[in-house]
């Protein structure tokens, strides 16, 4: 069964663009990674400094696969630096009911 990771992160308004350039720059590389399925980005709508990724992974292990990877490792960095407040990350399964 897939899994969805969703990070928010709350960026420095003199930050954000930097942010998307990162993010542009980089999602072809993520989306090309062994198991992800799928990569969005999404932005609050009443904070615009207030944005979240939400990718679909086949499983745990290829996610840890990428998050322990020298790429995710350098855009972490690159993009940690520009938040006002520190991430919140939920890794997360859908409920069929």
């Amino acid at each position: 069964m897939s899994i969805i990771r969703i990070v928010k992160m709350t960026f420095a308004p003199e930050h954000l663009d930097k942010f998307m350039s990162i993010f542009a720059e980089r999602q072809s590389t993520i989306k090309k990674y062994n198991g992800c399925r799928h990569l969005e980005l999404w932005q609050d709508e009443k904070n615009p400094f207030i944005c979240f990724t939400y990718s679909i992974w086949d499983d745990e292990h290829h996610l840890n696969a990428y998050r322990f990877s020298p790429f995710f490792k350098e855009t972490w960095t690159l993009t940690k630096a520009l938040f006002t407040e520190k991430a919140d990350a939920w890794t997360t399964k859908k409920i069929e009911v």
